[in-house]
């Protein structure tokens, strides 16, 4: 058996091919139920996210060619995409590449922004998805649940997943490195700019507990308070509030600042110079930059984290190299083993076509022997059977030493070939 994968992604399909071709809902259940009555596939497992759509599946190893254009002609049904216009864009992996493959995907190694968690979630819905349909097996069970330990792995062994890659998450890291925990921390959100919104989300699912809008436009304040459950601040009294934020995020379309080291020096007294946090996305910038030589007053601009982001990511592609490593050692143990999986009926099938030719050799010359006594009868079989296990030994030997080689499968199927063995 052997595993093959068929599909594309963001790397091969613009987002006009991957959407045409995506599986969700009702869809994912009948192509999955489609796509396991094709003659060549016995396993099937579909990961479909905006990034990729990936068809996962068992076949018999010299059907390769054979369940590629299933799969293929599948897809382009299913979906009523012309061929022509599919095919540009498919992959397709088998045997070790499949595996690597599906680790990688797992692992966000193969992901538009590495580390990324999401994916991991992804493929165990898609096999969810699978396994409730039935149309999973040993292989891809094995495949898929060797693929989560491999994820789980990467970002227990490597920090591939820990530093933030994106403004928002950006600003959640350094808060924490500021504050250490965020539980009751408290923030200001002035204006309602889409990514000091996100970074807000961000902040409160990590910990913070209470926010304060203000806005030019008092009603948006208050409708996007009401949302975070937090309280609403007209914009030009932001300065009697501002003791109470530890962190504030501004992103209004101002023309000059809104904040100057003046009102952040008598905003920190009140403060009793516990800790602040600002965090400017606007341009122009709605904070003065001398704010952040008041002490224990932290500022950092929209040019501040993106070199934050910036050395995260470098970061991140350090430790990808590592990811990279891991992926590896786990592809040769799935390999062993998938390999152990033929290295045994490939054995068992040797020895019965051997005794077949020794019992039928030796049934022929027994006929011309009659008047051999029953002892000597039972020596020249003992010989016979002698001679077969010392022919055998060392190919058997070779056989069970394959499971543990790169080249394993072309020597067995070498095997097979030669002694005409039937699967």
């Amino acid at each position: 058996m052997d595993i093959l994968i068929v599909g594309l992604s963001h790397k091969t399909a613009p987002v006009e091919v991957r959407e045409k071709i995506s599986f969700a809902g009702d869809s994912l259940s009948e192509g999955l139920k489609a796509l396991i009555s094709c003659p060549h596939v016995s396993e099937a497992l579909i990961v479909s996210t905006c990034n990729r759509v990936e068809i996962y599946s068992c076949i018999m190893k010299n059907s390769i060619d054979a369940a590629h254009e299933e799969i293929a002609a599948f897809l382009s049904q299913f979906h009523d995409v012309p061929r022509d216009q599919l095919d540009p864009h498919l992959y397709m992996m088998s045997g070790e590449e499949a595996v690597r493959h599906a680790f990688r995907v797992s692992s966000s190694l193969d992901s538009m922004m590495v580390g990324e968690p999401q994916i991991l979630g992804q493929v165990k819905d898609a096999y969810n998805s699978a396994t409730h349909e039935q149309v999973t097996g040993n292989i891809l069970n094995r495949l898929l649940h060797k693929s989560f330990s491999v994820a789980k792995r990467i970002r227990t062994e490597t920090r591939i997943a820990t530093s933030a890659v994106s403004i928002s998450f950006a600003a959640v890291e350094l808060a924490r490195k500021i504050f250490g925990d965020l539980a009751g921390k408290t923030i200001m959100l002035i204006g309602a700019g889409e990514m000091a919104e996100l970074s807000a989300r961000h902040l409160l699912a990590n910990g913070v507990e209470h926010i304060m809008v203000a806005n030019r436009t008092f009603e948006k304040a208050e409708a996007l308070a009401e949302e975070f459950m937090g309280s609403a601040v007209p914009l030009e009294e932001i300065e009697n509030h501002l003791d109470m934020a530890d962190i504030v995020i501004s992103s209004t379309g101002a023309p000059t600042t809104l904040i100057d080291r003046k009102m952040v020096q008598g905003v920190i007294r009140r403060r009793k110079h516990r800790p602040m946090f600002f965090i400017d996305i606007a341009v122009p910038r709605d904070i003065e930059p001398a704010v952040n030589q008041v002490e224990n007053v932290y500022a950092y601009d929209i040019d501040d984290l993106e070199e934050v982001v910036k050395a995260n990511i470098k970061t991140r592609e350090k430790e990808a190299a590592r990811a990279e490593e891991i992926v590896t050692q786990e592809v040769k143990q799935f390999h062993d083993w998938m390999l152990s999986r033929d290295v045994f009926p490939t054995i068992v099938t040797l020895k019965e076509w051997a005794e077949d030719v020794r019992r039928s050799e030796l049934e022929k010359t027994m006929k011309r022997m009659e008047d051999l006594s029953e002892a000597d009868r039972k020596r020249i079989e003992a010989m016979t059977e002698a001679i077969l296990n010392k022919i055998l030994h060392r190919p058997i030997v070779r056989i069970k030493r394959a499971s543990h080689s790169p080249d394993g499968s072309k020597l067995l199927e070498a095997i097979r070939e030669i002694f005409g063995l039937e699967d």
